[in-house]
């Protein structure tokens, strides 16, 4: 044997023992989480939570948390199918009623497909943590399914949307959504619980040695968390809550308390606390598991779990106030009902 074929030899079985460390250790689950500068565990980076596992388990799989292969695949295959039909030009021909009947066929309404898939980015895969693929985000109640809203929330959250989102009247700003006055991202995808919805799933994750800052693309929203210290006190009230976190080994912990009234989750009031862990499972993926506490609102405590791959894209600037049109119209219809109705009595 020549000393060139030697060392290639060498070269080839060094090569298979690292692949078969690697492959051994992604089997075992023997990930070495990096660390920061200071110490802690590296979450560092852009990430995404897109994904078309539903929030709460669909009835049928029951207690089941995980879908068989065939599940999956037929799954994901209906969600690349219907993109494709998504994606397909509207006639040019069509008039205003014929585009409307087009969108809906699609999956979208409005006039002129004004949100069609152009516009959305919800993912186009279930949730993958450890091999296994969700069947839903929640994992606790074993249902998937949220908890019993006590009767007292019940018409509280009643009362709060006669007032909502076309239910009631709208006379003033303060009567929209938060997300419609750019104040807040819509649903909860600021969180906490951070919960991915319709497009911009994006995050990124920047760590200091006594804070961590997550950047929300959806409204550019900003949450900083505080490691180690105190709450601040109940009368301090901010956007997002106030969360102070702290490391456990591989995992951040993050306590969010003293909710602005104004913003909620599923019905959830004020009074609502939210545990977040975030453990880097993965070169590439996040895992996030939170659990809500409000019994003023809840029967019992419910926890999920979400997978944050990745991302290679950068996050832009969510600018939303500067394309905005809709306030002043919406808040203009309301000065018209008004002089219509005025001038009816007169």
């Amino acid at each position: 044997m020549t000393h060139s074929n030697f060392i290639a030899l060498l070269i080839n079985v060094f090569a298979c023992a690292l692949a078969g460390s690697i492959a051994a250790a992604a089997a075992s689950g023997a990930y070495k989480t990096p660390r920061t500068e200071y110490g802690y565990p590296d979450l560092q980076g852009n990430w995404t939570n897109a994904t078309v596992t539903p929030f709460e388990r669909p009835t049928k799989f029951g207690d089941r948390a995980v879908h068989t292969v065939a599940e999956a695949k037929e799954i994901e295959q209906a969600i690349f199918d219907a993109n494709a039909a998504a994606d397909l030009p509207t006639d040019p021909k069509l008039n205003v009623q014929e585009v409307n009947k087009s969108c809906e066929v699609k999956g979208f309404s409005g006039v002129g497909c004004g949100y069609n898939n152009f516009w959305v980015d919800p993912g186009t895969k279930l949730i993958d943590l450890r091999g296994e693929k969700r069947t839903s985000i929640l994992v606790d109640p074993p249902s998937g399914r949220l908890p019993t809203i006590l009767p007292a929330a019940q018409e509280r959250i009643a009362a709060s949307r006669e007032k909502f989102r076309g239910l009631g009247e709208a006379p003033g700003p303060e009567a929209r959504s938060l997300g419609e006055r750019c104040i807040l991202s819509f649903g909860s995808s600021a969180g906490p619980p951070m919960i991915p919805l319709l497009y911009n799933n994006n995050y990124q994750i920047v760590q200091t040695n006594d804070t961590v800052t997550i950047l929300v693309e959806m409204v550019h929203d900003v949450r900083v968390i505080r490691i180690g210290g105190e709450h601040l006190p109940a009368t301090i009230r901010k956007w997002m809550g106030d969360s102070v976190g702290h490391y456990e080994g591989d995992t951040l912990v993050v306590e969010t308390i003293h909710f602005n009234e104004q913003q909620s989750f599923r019905g959830a009031s004020q009074n609502m606390k939210v545990i977040e862990r975030f453990t880097r499972i993965a070169p590439n993926k996040i895992l996030y598991r939170f659990t809500v506490e409000d019994p003023t609102t809840f029967a019992q405590p419910f926890s999920g779990e979400v997978a944050m791959n990745a991302s290679h894209g950068n996050l832009y600037e969510y600018a939303c106030h500067e394309g905005n049109y809709a306030m002043p119209g919406i808040l203009a219809g309301e000065r018209a009902k008004e002089r219509t109705a005025s001038a009816e009595t007169k």
